[in-house]
């Protein structure tokens, strides 16, 4: 009995040890086939891992050569090229396309005209508020103006975050300066620094102040300082320019000034190098405001309304045709008729040109208002004039006009030197000045000889 006891308890052992055993390889199997399951889909991720291209490896991509030199390990590029990127060859253009798309790369485009360095020789901008002369008369003064500023660096790429356009950003500072005399001592004074930003439209506006006197024999001086505010924008395919502002005066009452123009250019013909071909650009313009000719019309307040359409032709790459009318109503009751033509053709460095310049008003009131009034003023005159580099750096332009003029039925010789030069002393920096020495007359001295001397500069800051 006690044998059969001892092996039931043994049997009893081994079922029990056999049940622990059992359990324990299960739990093994378990936990083995459950890193199996893990492990294989690890591995996979792995392998895919390893062949996906990040940003940080974007160098192991088969880029041509040209372009793998200008990016750098960060998937930057370093010192971009100032072309865009649409300007590369087309066989790096189908290469790229292939890591990201082009238009995620290609700037914004530009019109081709608004663009271009377009040389044209007419007033880019109207001279100092209602200075009519004829001294003013020759657009051939003004050198063309600065080129634009160079095309933006292409776009980042598309991993990296773009810069947000600023809503105004300040795009350049002009300053300019004139100053004229004549052998009467009258002596006028302008100095007018302008400020023009750009609107994230493509819209500009611009901020015109400055500090100008008049001095004239037996007036008082007048010192005025010019608070002018200007937009400049495009409606289709009008160029508009629409401002106003107030004129401070040290010893006369605040005056206000407004101004309008609407431009619109017609068959325009650019060459791929940006230069006008051909073409038509119709404007008219409107300004209103204190006639700033001397001391003795600022004193009286004399103000007006001038208006008129201007008109340029450019008949040819080397030959153009400017001409415009101006009316205007003053408030003393005079009314004024003013008229100019100019015919130019460029002979590689020099230039030829004829200039017509009519002006009349109802009433002479020169004696009482102070202001030039001729009841019929008319000159013309042949101009010479020669362009180039002098050196690297300082570009001129000499001219001389030889004529004739008529005044209250008396003729007599008409003629005007000038010379002008741009200094570009940094790529964001230039200045001009010139000297002009003249005849033709803008006060009735009588018998008397008349002369007149114009010192102006101008200093421009791009930013």
């Amino acid at each position: 009995m006690a044998d059969i006891f001892r092996l039931y308890i043994f049997v009893l052992r081994s079922k029990f040890y056999a049940k622990i055993l059992f359990g324990y390889i299960h739990v093994q199997y378990i936990v083995i086939l459950s890193a199996g399951i893990w492990i294989l889909p690890i591995s996979k991720l792995q392998a895919a891992t390893e062949n996906f291209v990040s940003p940080k490896t974007f160098e192991n991509v088969n880029l041509p050569l040209e372009l793998s030199e200008q990016i750098s390990s960060d998937g930057t590029p370093e010192n971009p090229p100032p072309e865009p990127v649409s300007r590369f060859k087309s066989s790096s253009s189908e290469q790229i396309s292939s890591v990201s798309k082009l238009e995620n790369l290609t700037p914004e485009p530009v019109s081709r005209f608004e663009g271009s360095s377009v040389e044209l020789h007419y007033p880019s901008k109207p001279l100092p508020q209602l200075m009519a002369g004829p001294e003013n008369f020759n657009p051939g003064l003004r050198l063309p103006p600065p080129p634009p500023p160079p095309s933006a660096p292409p776009s980042q790429p598309p991993d990296s975050t773009e810069p947000v356009t600023p809503a105004v950003k300040l795009e350049s500072l002009t300053t300019d300066f004139r100053r004229d005399a004549d052998n009467f001592n009258q002596h006028n004074l302008f100095i007018e620094p302008t400020a023009q930003f750009r609107l994230r439209n493509g819209n500009r506006f611009r901020i015109k102040t400055g500090f100008n006197s008049f001095e004239e024999r037996k007036v008082e001086s007048v010192t005025n300082i010019p608070l002018h505010v200007e937009w400049e924008g495009k409606v289709d395919q009008v160029n508009l320019t629409v401002g106003g502002g107030v004129d401070l005066f040290d010893r006369l009452p605040t005056a206000v000034n407004l101004n309008a123009k609407a431009e619109l250019p017609l068959a325009m013909k650019v060459s791929s190098s940006g230069q006008l071909q051909s073409g038509v650009i119709v404007s008219v313009a409107v300004e209103q405001g204190s006639y700033k000719a001397n001391a003795q019309t600022l004193d009286n307040q004399i103000t007006a309304w001038r208006f008129g359409p201007s008109i340029y032709w450019q008949i040819e790459p080397k030959t153009s045709l400017y001409s415009s009318l101006r009316l205007g109503s003053y408030n003393d009751g005079n009314f004024e008729q003013q008229s100019f033509s100019r015919l130019e053709r460029k002979i590689g460095q020099f230039s030829v040109a004829a200039n017509v310049f009519n002006w009349s008003y109802t009433h002479d009131v020169q004696e009482t208002s102070g202001y030039f009034s001729p009841p019929d003023f008319l000159v013309i005159n042949g101009e010479v004039a020669f362009e180039g580099n002098v050196f690297e750096n300082l570009r001129c332009r000499l001219a001389t006009s030889l004529g004739t003029q008529r005044l209250s039925g008396k003729w007599t010789s008409g003629n005007n030197y000038q010379g002008r030069c741009t200094a570009k002393l940094s790529p964001n920096l230039e200045a001009d000045f010139g000297y002009s020495y003249s005849n033709v007359r803008n006060r009735d001295t009588g018998g008397s000889s008349y002369n007149n001397q114009s010192f102006t500069g101008q200093l421009r800051v791009r930013f």
